[in-house]
């Protein structure tokens, strides 16, 4: 099931060789699952090697596995697996969340819908963990600005930053080299095989069009169907990533206060665009000198950071989320921030990518194999696989392009890209998709995607060979499962049917 070594020809044609093609590769490929049943879903474990270039030492990760199965066997044609984003969100959990129902009942007919959990995700054994910080540089009661320009500000921030990764290293230790999307990508190969499926059937969300996306470049020839919604850019950098997410959120800001009132109604906290816009801007200024006042004594405080991780985590969402914002906004603009340190204790800042419903998921399924260690697998995963500047030198400097591209949501991207300085380095580094010999790919952009901005979705598109790009003119993140028909008949049909989309297709 893993598939043969490369022939002469392949090599002659400058064809790479099969990754899995490994004599100490053959016990994992041959692995069959032992399938048991966990609530609605059927659940497994798989087991794979730590480090792929010595598979043979005895070390491994132990990956929970689960499977909606089709109630239609007779129209199987196969296993559709899914990444919901992050990186960190378990794949099982938000399998569990809702059974597979994301996925449209032709879907569902049609294939057994499997998701897992990526190396060090949830409940993999091990897992990555991170110790409670010895020292966050002698934090006091001083409000932490999103974008910090003085020495002490910007030493402040630095000794932020070293802690934390200092925290994760002195918790995870060896793991944290270990977890990286390569190493992840061919995770879900060994999975393919253990799934009797001879090529793999794939859906990707967010984080997860990065997962698709190098998995196409090391098994090409691997892949049948391949849809990427929410696409991450591969040739960005650390910090044109930052800053590309800093432009879609701004952008998606800007869009609330344009069509707030065709989503929310009279709802909005303010009845122009201008209005909108001018009391946001009122509440950072003040939350930025002072914490806004809560009538609650328990709740979060709303610094000006935590109103803009409120802000920005409703834009994912407009259609569940513009309307408790508009009235948390309001009340505050009015002298109680309370709803706004509600939204912040259930909604935590959307530091990564994965599809709206997946976060939401991931905390509420009742899954206690499968603890949400979300936010520090998403620095181990994201850090990894990204270099990151040793010096402090870079962010700064990166810190004024962000402000001038994006404003304060290109100069918060920078500062949490912080933490990634003292982190363990991988092997990645930025560039185009090398993926010769892979089916044509159909890549979904959202054109008022705040965390996946649509120009990634229209260079990834282009990047792979015969790629295609279905645009969903909209807003919020991602769009397949979001309720457009046209979207969902599009991506059904290129899943099931392999049918290919127009050029130029626009939902």
């Amino acid at each position: 099931a893993g598939g043969g070594t490369g022939t002469d020809g392949d090599k002659a044609a400058g064809v790479r060789a099969d990754p899995a093609a490994r004599p100490e590769l053959k016990r994992f490929y041959g692995q069959k699952l032992t399938w048991r049943p966990c609530g609605d879903l059927r659940c497994a474990r798989l087991t794979v090697p730590r480090d792929y270039a010595h598979p043979g030492n005895g070390e491994t990760f132990v990956l929970p596995v689960a499977k909606a199965a089709t109630a239609e066997p007779a129209e199987r044609i196969g296993s559709l697996v899914y990444n919901p984003g992050g990186p960190g969100v378990s794949g099982v959990s938000d399998l569990a969340s809702d059974n597979g129902e994301v996925f449209s009942a032709e879907l569902r007919a049609r294939f057994d819908i499997v998701s897992f959990d990526p190396r060090g995700v949830g409940g993999s054994r091990p897992a990555v963990k991170c110790a409670e910080p010895d020292d966050e540089g002698g934090q006091d009661d001083t409000p932490d600005p999103i974008t910090p320009r003085t020495r002490d500000e910007r030493d402040r921030a630095l000794a932020v930053a070293h802690a934390e990764a200092e925290a994760c290293v002195k918790g995870s230790g060896a793991v944290l080299r270990q977890v990286g999307t390569e190493d992840a990508a061919r995770d879900l190969d060994v999975l393919r095989a253990a799934l009797d499926d001879r090529k793999l059937t794939y859906l990707g969300w967010s984080y997860g069009t990065s997962l698709g996306t190098s998995y196409a470049e090391q098994f090409p020839r691997r892949v049948r169907a391949l849809a990427l919604d929410g696409a991450v850019d591969p040739s960005l950098d650390w910090s044109e990533r930052a800053i590309s997410q800093g432009k879609g959120f701004r952008r998606a800001v800007a869009e609330y206060a344009e069509s707030c009132a065709d989503i929310v109604g009279e709802g909005c906290p303010g009845a122009t665009p201008e209005e909108i816009s001018g009391l946001i801007e009122e509440l950072y200024e003040e939350a930025a000198r002072e914490p806004l006042p809560v009538s609650d004594e328990t709740a979060y405080e709303v610094d000006a950071r935590t109103l803009l991780d409120v802000v920005t985590a409703a834009m994912y969402t407009p259609e569940d989320d513009w309307e408790p914002l508009s009235e948390a906004l309001t009340e505050a603009a009015d002298g109680d921030a309370t709803g706004l340190a509600e939204l912040a204790e259930g909604d935590e800042a959307p530091e990564g990518t994965a599809r709206p419903e997946a976060r939401q998921g991931a905390r509420d399924a009742d899954n206690t194999d499968n603890p949400d260690n979300e936010d520090e697998a998403l620095l181990a995963v994201s850090c990894l696989d990204i270099p990151h500047p040793r010096g402090a030198r870079p962010y700064w400097d990166a810190l004024a392009a962000a402000g001038k591209t994006a404003g304060r949501y290109g100069t918060s991207s920078v500062v949490d890209e912080l933490v990634c300085k003292d982190w363990p380095a991988g092997a990645e580094r930025p560039h185009r998709v090398r993926a010769e010999g892979v089916p044509p790919v159909l890549v979904v952009g959202t054109t008022g995607d705040p965390a996946t901005p649509y120009e990634e979705a229209d260079s990834l598109a282009g990047q792979f060979p015969g790629g295609m790009l279905l645009t969903y003119e909209g807003v919020g993140h991602t769009a397949y499962g979001r309720g457009d028909a046209c979207v969902t008949d599009a991506v059904d049909d290129y899943l099931i049917d392999l049918r290919r989309i127009r050029p130029d297709t626009t939902c």
